[in-house]
Order: structure tokens, then sequence, then C-alpha cells
């Protein structure tokens, strides 16, 4: 059984000095998932290194959520072409 670690969202705002409306314009933008237990606001610990990168996009380098999730997309896209043509090597190496 997988135990599941929630960091509360207003306790990382808190320490990353950010607004919590930020963080609920990622998740109406589809870039997170928030979980609410008892009225409070979680985020899955798996996510952290993903709302770190946005929160460095959106205040450090002044992109908007628009250029965030054109951002998400084609590293995702790259990630999947990257795993891709890996594939095809190996395949390719098996044929030689």
């Amino acid at each position: 059984m997988e135990t599941e670690y929630l960091i509360a969202v207003a306790e990382f705002c808190a320490s990353h000095k950010i607004e919590i409306s930020f963080i609920i314009s990622l998740q109406r933008n589809g870039l997170i998932v928030i979980k609410t237990i008892h009225d409070a606001a979680f985020i899955d610990v798996e996510q952290l290194p993903q709302l770190e990168k946005f929160v460095r996009f959106y205040y450090e380098l002044d992109i908007n959520l628009e250029g965030i999730e054109t951002i998400t997309h084609l590293l995702n896209r790259i990630n999947t072409l990257h795993d891709e043509i890996a594939d095809l090597r190996n395949k390719l190496r098996f044929y030689e």
C-alpha cells in the first residue's frame, strides 16, 4: 500500500511568499491537482518539483499562466520525443 504525502497549500504559499490565488489558477488551468480535505487544500508531494518550477516561471521570470502552460506542453512533448528516440535506437541496435 502506497502512502500519500500531502503538503498544505497555505503552508507552501507562506514558505514561498506567494499568493494562494496563484496555486488556484494553476489548478484551474490543469497544471496541478489540489486535494481538499476538511475544507483545507493540499498538494501531493510528488507535484512539488513542478510547482516550484511554476513559481519560478511566474514570480522570477514574469511568465504568465498561458506561457507556463505552453512551456509545460512543449517540455512534455520534448520528453515524449526523447523517449521515442531512445526506443527507436534500441530497436535499431537489436536489428544491427
